[in-house]
């Protein structure tokens, strides 16, 4: 079977499939492959001033597999004024839409990074607070509930919000995990319907869960299988020497508690005390989730790390009896079947990255998808939620990607996160997305 055809323009019509051979900024579509829902789109697609299309036969609705009449085709639209407007005097369709795609690239640009400045911020703050909490307690104290704070006005303030994908290396390395946690706690708290101060205690929690860390050799802060027993031990006594610190700062008696069970399991294999569910409040099963998750997308060995979508299969499929079920029910809710960072194959066969989730609709994320006819970084962010026809086929491995679909997604060594605010899909991009 012959994969594609070209066939004269005048031959389009409503239900075939087609891939436009031109560049993402000279078509007002969302993607360049999708099949024809409407005569709007086939003028649309006459305004470009193509004379030919690349048709699949394959792809198409059963009825336009085979070629009609051209006189069946839409008729022809009359020529463009030849000062580059419209009738109307207004920008044809293509330089709109070209328009349009610079502002919602520098848009998205502009949004990634101010959340990869506050994420690097906090990792700063958190390295602050290690150095004085030793001899300053009360400080480290202020300098962790100030940051928590800040995240947690601003997360009420959103309404929805999107879990967004980080750039790679974002932050002090030292400090991503428990700023990563933090943030992930705090959506996923936010989720659970906690409210303001639940969010606050939650948070710092989060934060400083592993803050005991400092009083251990750097080569024990890490869980690894080689550990001998004794150092497996030493390496458990960070949860009570981030009790220790946290009392020092004479935080609350939640926040107290939840820092002391972040390694506790529902199933009672957690330590150091093996408690059961039923022991464990809501914050501290969190926090145990969320640590988990983390620390299984960005292991001590980098070589372990696993995808989120493998990460999340996994505590779904083989640990759900460590987590509470509400807590993690909601989390996978949030978080999608694909969170971000997953790398995936759209239902036209095109590679793509994760970039975002919003945590009220996680089922059609946002996605970078590779396109080699766009440079890496003029590379759109693609909402699915607008584009209800163009789906995720299935999850792979980045070692699975071709070296250049690899080399252009560029997926992340380590999985960080931050939220934005949640913005609703264009009308006018809904519209074109039809296609």
């Amino acid at each position: 079977m012959t994969s594609s055809i070209l066939i004269d323009i005048s031959q389009l019509r409503v239900g075939m499939y087609i891939q436009l051979d031109v560049g993402w900024m000279r078509h007002p579509f969302p993607v360049s492959s999708f099949r024809v829902a409407s005569a709007e789109q086939i003028a649309t697609l006459r305004q470009l001033g193509l004379t030919e299309v690349r048709y699949v036969p394959h792809k198409s609705d059963p009825g336009q597999r085979e070629l009609v009449p051209s006189a069946w085709s839409v008729p022809a639209m009359e020529s463009a004024p030849s000062n580059g407007l419209d009738a109307g005097g207004a920008l044809p369709s293509a330089d709109r839409a070209a328009q349009r795609r610079r502002e919602l690239l520098e848009m998205q640009n502009r949004t990634l990074a101010v959340c990869n400045q506050r994420f690097g911020e906090a990792t700063r703050q958190y390295q602050s607070l290690e150095r004085v909490v030793s001899d300053n307690p009360l400080q480290a104290r202020a300098t962790s509930e100030e940051l928590v704070n800040g995240c947690v006005d601003e997360l009420l303030e959103n309404g929805d919000s999107v879990i967004r994908l980080l750039s790679e290396g974002v932050g002090e390395r030292n400090a991503q995990h428990p700023v990563n946690v933090m943030v992930i706690s705090l959506l996923l708290g936010r989720t659970l319907g906690m409210k303001s101060t639940e969010l606050h205690d939650l948070g710092v929690a989060a934060l400083l869960h592993d803050l005991g860390k400092i009083k251990l050799p750097p080569n024990l802060r890490q869980p690894t299988p080689s550990l001998i027993p004794m150092e497996r031990t030493r390496y458990e006594s960070h949860v009570a020497e981030s009790v220790a610190l946290a009392k020092r700062m004479e935080l609350p008696e939640a926040v107290v508690t939840a820092i002391a069970r972040h390694h506790e399991m529902a199933d009672g294999s957690g330590f150091p005390l093996r408690l059961y569910g039923p022991d464990l409040d809501r914050a501290s099963q969190v926090l145990a989730l969320v640590n988990h998750y983390d620390r299984m997308c960005n292991p001590a060995a980098g070589v372990d790390a696993l995808t989120p979508h493998e990460a999340l299969s996994i505590i779904f499929a083989q640990l759900k009896a460590r987590f509470g079920s509400v807590v993690l029910g909601a989390f996978i809710r949030m978080m999608g079947v694909y969170p971000p960072g997953s790398v995936v194959q759209l239902v036209n066969d095109r590679y793509a990255i994760v970039a975002s989730v919003n945590s009220s609709r996680p089922l059609r994320p946002k996605v970078i998808v590779y396109d080699p006819s766009v440079p890496k970084d003029e590379a759109p962010i693609l909402d699915l939620e607008a584009v209800p026809e163009l789906g995720i086929r299935r999850c792979i491995k980045p070692a699975q990607l071709p070296r250049d679909a690899l080399d252009y997604l560029s997926p992340r060594q380590r999985i960080c996160y931050f939220f934005e605010r949640a913005v609703s899909p264009d009308p006018d991009d809904a519209d074109e997305a039809d296609a």
